[in-house]
């Protein structure tokens, strides 16, 4: 009498394994198959372990297996092999790029879902402190009970992470929304945040402007009242791209007192102009120097000048930040002066009443 499929099948059931079960109640047998003349049948099949760890294992019962279907009439040889297929394998995490070319845009500059107000705070020329101002005004509006967001824009010179005390970089659970850090009360992102903190970025304008995209769209802000962006010194592709693309509440432009740094200021209020982007106002940092020693107070680079163009401009002044060794210490520690009680606190704290009071922010 010839071999059955159910002959071997019922044998295999009978070869218990580690764990409890067996070959056949645990769905471990495959490609079985029966050939050879009667009498002298030739039986072969596959069991296929999950992993290379169970196929060891399982040796002992792929032995057993081989002698229990030797003993039955009628069978000559027995081929069994083992396999593993190892698990399933993850699928790989999606890749979030940073740098691409700007997608089109039509029906001109766009507002940003969740965002009730825009500040850009700009410079005309670097070194004059606006990423300073930038990161602790945010903090300052965040501890008058406002929902701010900070984003970094200089896209060439990130400096918030450091000033912000942050480092962890964003996750993208799906490649596409980024997942802003948290710091000092403040929502905030930057692109230095998505690169090793030496590594320089060498891109073209192209690739500058799908950045800034990238970084105000794909962001999960979430409910802000306020974002602050802080833009990169000059007139280039940052500001035209964000005054173009984006709807901005309006702009802050910060100065030094010297004659100097207000030449370049007057350049980024024509510009702002020219772009049909509202000016809410001046700011003049590092008006005063107040010696830590003596108390004696000394205005190193000139004072007054950013009031007195505001006036000439008809324009906002909106207060006088000072030069301060704490200041500078703050920042570079990873805490704006803005998040304490030190006394140069009082300044931002009273510049943020002041745009909260003007209804800018």
């Amino acid at each position: 009498m010839a071999i059955t499929r159910d002959d071997i099948l019922a044998t295999l059931s009978r070869v218990a394994l580690p764990g409890g079960g067996d070959l056949v109640s645990r769905d471990l047998i495959r490609a079985l198959a029966i050939d050879g003349p009667e009498g002298q049948s030739r039986i072969s099949f596959v069991i296929e372990a999950a992993t290379a760890d169970e196929a060891r294992h399982l040796l002992p019962a792929q032995q057993a297996a081989e002698a229990a279907l030797k003993a039955l009439p009628g069978v000559g040889t027995v081929q069994v092999v083992m396999t593993a297929h190892g698990p399933a394998a993850k699928p790989a995490a999606p890749s979030l790029k940073i740098g691409q070319h700007p997608t089109p845009q039509q029906g001109g500059p766009q507002r940003i879902s969740g965002i009730d107000r825009i500040i850009a705070v700009a410079s005309g020329k670097g070194g004059v402190g606006k990423s300073t101002v930038s990161s602790n005004l945010a903090v300052a509006l965040a501890r008058q009970g406002r929902r701010v967001g900070l984003l970094d824009a200089d896209i060439y010179g990130p400096s918030q992470p450091r000033m912000m005390g942050v480092s962890k970089r964003p996750a993208s659970p799906d490649g596409k929304i980024i997942e802003p850090l948290h710091a000092h009360g403040v929502t905030m992102m930057s692109i230095g945040l998505m690169l090793k903190e030496d590594e320089a970025v060498i891109w073209r304008g192209p690739m500058i402007m799908g950045a800034l995209q990238q970084l105000l769209g794909q962001v999960a802000w979430g409910k802000l009242d306020v974002l602050i962006i802080d833009l990169p010194p000059g007139t280039g592709d940052i500001q035209l791209t964000l005054c173009q693309r984006t709807h901005l509440t309006g702009a802050l432009v910060v100065s030094t007192p010297q004659d100097v740094a207000l030449l370049d200021a007057r350049k980024a209020l024509d510009m702002f102009q020219k772009l049909k982007t509202p000016v809410l106002g001046l700011i003049e940092n590092m008006s005063t120097f107040c010696c830590p020693n003596c108390g004696h107070e000394t205005q190193i680079f000139g004072h007054g000048g950013v009031k007195a163009e505001a006036a000439k401009l008809g324009l906002p002044f909106l207060g006088e930040l000072p030069l301060a060794l704490s200041v500078r210490q703050a920042g570079d520690a990873g805490t704006p002066i803005a998040a304490t009680d030190a006394p140069e606190a009082e300044a931002y704290a009273r510049l943020a009443r002041g745009l909260i009071a003007g209804g800018m922010a």
